[in-house]
Formats: structure tokens, sequence, C-alpha cells
């Protein structure tokens, strides 16, 4: 799993949350290792079960009206109970001015401190979309990573297979690029991988005979894309390379490529002179649909083929019982 700071957190989302920094400025360092971001209402009473180390707090109004309904002691106390474990950091939300014994307290934990005049639901769901994409689990894969017909399609390959071409000859029939050579995948939730480009790499493509490509300043803003959930993975194999068994036209299986602990379903697709490879990804992905709908081709004409077999057995059945009886 990946890990961000405090000072990257900030760094990302101080505009989008009007984030102002006002205390534990030494924290920058403190790390977040989890997407849950919690109002520890209980934690201000002792209960400190409720406080989370490593983890972003949010006081909001009902937090605030309870620290000023205590005395100077009390709420000292509660304060103490609040920091008692490694906070990575604490928002006051709600445009609520934070007491003076709060600040003195982020500035002796070294725990930053954040205002924000959002209120504080919104502050949260905002603040967990962004963690559980910066802490998600993630790998980083070689091929081409490709939105075809709206579905991200990962193609993969030996080296000099023709990856980047194919990918060329994709984008120029519609499709959008999002990474050449190295992807980076981020599992975000339990069944959903999202795969994005390097900030090096953006927008650029490498083709052998033409070099490095900036596909945005050829093809337009709309032929290229940050990131895109993984749907289908393409493996590319030169053709007399494949075991005979592989090409079976009515022994197909759905196969799947493990990536991140998530199952991916993948397609082979047999290289050799002569193939329109760019068609067969479209229309790989246009099956992926079908399957995903319950329609599968090959299991519809082994059904009709069954049907015939059948039925041709019993006409064959009954013209020997007919012959019989004359």
């Amino acid at each position: 799993m990946a890990q961000i700071n405090v000072s990257e957190l900030y760094k990302d989302t101080r505009l989008k949350l009007k984030l102002n920094w006002v205390a534990g400025l030494d924290g920058g360092t403190n790390q977040l290792n989890s997407e849950n971001v919690t109002k520890p209402s209980l934690a201000l009473i002792g209960h400190l079960n409720f406080v989370h180390p490593n983890r972003v707090q949010v006081l909001g109004c009902a937090e605030m009206d309870y620290l000023r309904s205590l005395s100077i002691i009390a709420m000292q106390q509660a304060i103490a109970n609040l920091y008692s474990t490694d906070l990575a950091a604490v928002v006051v939300a709600n445009g609520e001015k934070p007491p003076k014994e709060l600040i003195t307290a982020a500035n002796s934990h070294n725990t930053p401190l954040f205002t924000s005049p959002m209120q504080s639901p919104q502050l949260m769901d905002l603040l967990s979309h962004y963690l559980k994409q910066a802490i998600a689990e993630t790998t980083s894969l070689h091929g081409v990573f490709i939105e075809v017909q709206g579905f991200g399609v990962l193609i993969k390959g030996a080296a000099a297979i023709g990856k980047s071409e194919l990918a060329l000859d994709l984008i120029s029939r519609g499709h959008r690029l999002i990474a050449d050579d190295i992807v980076d995948f981020y599992r975000i939730s339990p069944d959903r991988i999202e795969g994005r480009c390097p900030a090096l790499l953006q927008d650029f493509l490498e083709v052998r005979g033409l070099g490095i490509l900036n596909i945005r300043a050829l093809y337009g803003d709309n032929s290229v894309k940050p990131t895109k959930p993984l749907d289908l993975i393409i493996q590319l194999e030169l053709a007399d390379k494949l075991h005979p068994q592989t090409l079976d036209r009515l022994n197909v299986k759905t196969q799947h490529e493990r990536v991140l602990e998530v199952d991916i379903s993948k397609v082979i697709i047999p290289i050799a002179a002569g193939r329109n490879i760019a068609v067969l990804v479209e229309v790989a992905v246009r099956n992926h649909i079908l399957l995903l709908r319950g329609i599968n081709a090959t299991q519809q004409f082994s059904k009709r083929q069954k049907q015939m077999m059948q039925k041709d057995n019993k006409i064959q059945k009954i013209k020997a019982i007919e012959s019989k009886k004359v």
C-alpha cells in the first residue's frame, strides 16, 4: 500500500478544501496510511478506542461546541484525550475558530492543525476520496494502456511485437491513449483497478522508426486521458509460437490475469502477417461487453450445433425405422 505524508495531502487538496495550516508546522512528514477520515467525538470525552493513529481527524460544529462548553482544565483534558495517539492531522471545519489550547497541543505534538470553511460532511467525503486514491495498493506493469470504446484496455506482449504501432492505429481510429510503456495501477476498491500514466510519460508514445510522439499535439486534447479503470487485458502473441490448443475455436475458455488480487478478463490475440489487429482489438472489446451482458457467442454456437446434431440423429432414427418397415 502506498503512503503519503501530510505535506503532500495539504499541497494536493489545499485549494479544493480551502485549507489553512495554522499550527503543527513541523508535522508535515506525518504519514497517512488509512483512507478513513473520522470525527472523534467520543474520544474527546475519554473513549480512546475512537482515536485511530495515522488518520485525519475532523472537528465539526458539534465537537467545537462541546469543547467550548468545558472549563479550561476539562478542555485541556479532552484535547489531551484526542492527542493520546499519533494523529496524522486535525482539521477544524465549518469555519470554526480553534481554541488556543488546541493550537498549543498541535504544536507540542507536532500534529498539523488545519482550518477550513467547508461543512464537515462534505470535507470528509472529499478527503476520503482523495486518500482512497492516494494510498491505494499499487503496481506497475509494462504495456500500452488505451481507452477503447469506453473500456480500459492494457495491451501486453513481448518487446518489438508491435504494441505501440497498434496503439497508434487505435488512436487514429478515435480511441484514447492513457499510458505507453509503463502503467501505474492502483486498487481503489475491492474489485476496481485504476490505471494512471506516470507524470513523465503523459501524452507521449514511442514508435520504432518514428521516435517519441506527442499524441496530444498530433491528435488533440481528446486523444489522451490521464486515468481509466482496467477492464480488459489484450495479450499479443506470435501465432507460430502458440500452442494449438490455444487456437481451438470451439473450446475458448474465459481467461483472467490477476492484478493486485483482482481478476481481470484477458484475451490472447495471435499476431500473423495480414491480420488487422486494431479491428480485432475493437471486436474483442465489443465481445467483452456482450460477455458482461451474459451473451456468449461460442456457447450459443455450440448449443445450436448440439441441437442440430440431435435433430439429425432423430431424423436418422426415423429413417431407419421406416426402412425396416419396408
